[in-house]
């Protein structure tokens, strides 16, 4: 399947920035922003001061805030926060084009996996997700970059993947897109407890052992809905679990930072112009787990954080006094 035009659904950081890398070479790319600032932006002075201040983008890239415009795409970017991504793709004429999701996360009115939730509003349309390490601004400076690129219809993911490939911008195949999408969304929530860590000086010690366990939590989550174990091991599991938890570029770890540090949690998402989409996952998470039977004590942690049921102390505390039991348990 040949693909050549590409549109790209959200005029944040992360969507900036993927126009950016499919705009190489001047291919015309349309980038769909529901900020008319940022829509007039891109197009006078082909910068995106509200996301990604300071990148010169592509002239190529042509930004617009009318669905009408994207018609002619031979598939979609889908890069809208998860918890909008029903109602934005609701509004928009679906076609039967690939749609690739590129957000991480799970729909917390619903509890479904976000490739559910695109099956349901557009059922027409091959549905692709890319998901892996990738901080928005080493992606638009073009520094090299590996994904994962998750398609159920191997026809399509090649003809993605050979569109979307850079460079600098590396994709891996594979079929297991439940598998991918597990990982980008229980990192987010994994990366708010290793900001807690930072944020309360519990060191590097206590850090590494956390994405340890967190890693044994993803893991087990993802083998119960049905996900292989070699994905959760790989880009879009465990690489963007590494990534997330050890850097304030993520707002996810900068969010769980300033709680340990003693800020209110309703305070700084109150605050956040961008998402930090593990502050809507882990919830649902927590849910879903309980339900199942999963085993996930971080993620119950992060979640009562969050809620304020208990503070800082009192949650290290408690995991902490957990019954001691095998690594592989």
């Amino acid at each position: 399947m040949t693909i050549e035009k590409l549109a790209v659904i959200g005029g944040g950081a992360w969507g900036t920035a993927l126009a950016q890398v499919v705009s190489t070479g001047g291919r015309e790319t349309i980038l769909w922003a529901m900020e008319d600032d940022v829509v007039a932006a891109v197009n006078r002075i082909n910068e995106n001061p509200v996301y990604l201040k300071g990148l010169k983008l592509n002239p190529a890239i042509r930004a617009t805030s009318s669905f009408s415009d994207l018609s002619d795409a031979d598939a979609w970017l889908v890069v809208t926060p998860a918890q909008h991504m029903r109602a934005v793709l609701g509004r928009a004429p679906c076609p039967g084009m690939p749609l690739v999701l590129c957000s991480k996360g799970i729909e917390e009115s619903s509890g479904k996996m976000l490739h559910d939730v695109v099956h349901e509003v557009c059922p027409s349309s091959p549905v692709a997700v890319l998901s892996g390490p990738t901080f928005a601004h080493e992606v638009a400076a073009g520094l090299p970059t590996a994904v994962t690129l998750a398609c159920a219809e191997g026809i399509i993911c090649e003809g993605l993947r050979e569109r979307i490939t850079q460079p600098t911008f590396r994709t891996y195949l594979t079929d297991d897109v439940t598998g991918a999408e597990v990982g980008g969304a229980v990192k987010n929530v994994l990366a708010i407890a290793c900001g807690v860590v930072e944020g309360r000086a519990l060191g590097q010690n206590a850090r590494a052992a956390l994405i340890a366990r967190g890693f044994a939590e993803m893991t087990r989550f993802g083998l119960a809905m049905g996900a292989r174990r070699e994905t959760l091991a790989g880009l879009s599991g465990l690489g963007d679990l590494v990534l997330t938890c050890s850097s304030t570029s993520s707002r996810n770890f900068s969010l769980g930072k300033a709680i340990g540090e003693g800020r209110r949690a309703a305070d700084l998402m109150a605050d956040r112009r961008t998402v930090a989409e593990g502050a809507h996952t882990a919830p649902v998470l927590h849910r879903i787990a309980n339900e199942r039977g999963i085993d996930m004590p971080i993620v119950a942690a992060v979640t009562a954080l969050l809620k304020g049921d208990a503070g800082v102390d009192a949650i290290l505390e408690a995991l902490l006094s957990r019954p001691l039991r095998a690594e592989d348990s």
